[in-house]
């Protein structure tokens, strides 16, 4: 049975937490990095904590031929009021830790290779530090896509768009509704259906995009 590792899945309504059953159901065995859930712990913020939870997962588990970004820290605030520590915090989580993510899982990767697959965001004004750390996470993974083809790993970064998972009030919802072609708010199950795909032997040749799966809301500006 091929491993999966999920980051982010903490909350039970997050995006994350939708890929968890999803890649379930088509045989993986995924392993999240929530203590609560029972899995392997880990702070991502610590610069040895990513290699640590690879090295964790592989000794335990097997090697890991999925590795699922789903995590992200986020603290809005714009360009007055971000401080070099709060930037500093948002770069450690959303891109550093991706970084030395992405390269641990590719150092153990099994042969005939694996799949990374990171989720995105187009945030910028009001969110400024979370924006750009996940700018920072678009670069690294095309570059993964680049570096890491010959070892048989594909790269993606997903963009999901405003998915409801508990942030949104009625206001908000109404708003994205009305922008979205399809007509409705996006669901962590439509994210997870996307990451399923990509993850896919069927779906590994997609490498090195950034891909926006939003129900055409990005298609809407």
């Amino acid at each position: 049975m091929p491993i999966a590792l999920v980051t982010g899945a903490g909350r039970a309504d997050s995006i994350a937490a939708g890929v968890v059953p999803r890649l379930a159901a088509d045989g993986w065995q995924v392993v999240t990095s929530d203590l609560d859930a029972g899995d392997v712990p880990c702070d991502l913020a610590a610069p040895d904590g990513p290699e640590a939870l690879l090295a964790t997962v592989a000794d335990t588990h097997g090697p890991v031929s999925a590795l699922v970004l789903s995590h992200a820290h986020d603290v809005e605030t714009g360009v007055l009021d971000t401080t070099a520590t709060a930037f500093d915090e948002h770069v450690a989580v959303n891109a550093r830790a991706a970084l030395l993510l992405v390269a641990a899982f590719a150092r153990q990767v099994p042969e005939g290779g694996g799949a990374v697959v990171a989720l995105t965001s187009d945030a910028t004004s009001g969110n400024l530090p979370y924006g750009a750390s996940k700018g920072a996470l678009d670069r690294l993974v095309i570059a993964a896509a680049r570096e890491l083809g010959p070892l048989g790993v594909s790269a993606n970064v997903l963009n999901p768009g405003p998915v409801d998972t508990g942030w949104m009030d009625e206001q908000i919802r109404a708003a994205v509704v009305e922008r979205t072609p399809l007509g409705r708010l996006g669901t962590p199950a439509d994210i997870a259906e996307v990451v399923a795909f990509l993850v896919s032997p069927g779906g590994r040749w997609v490498s090195g995009q950034l891909l926006h799966a939003d129900g055409g809301f990005s298609a809407a500006y």
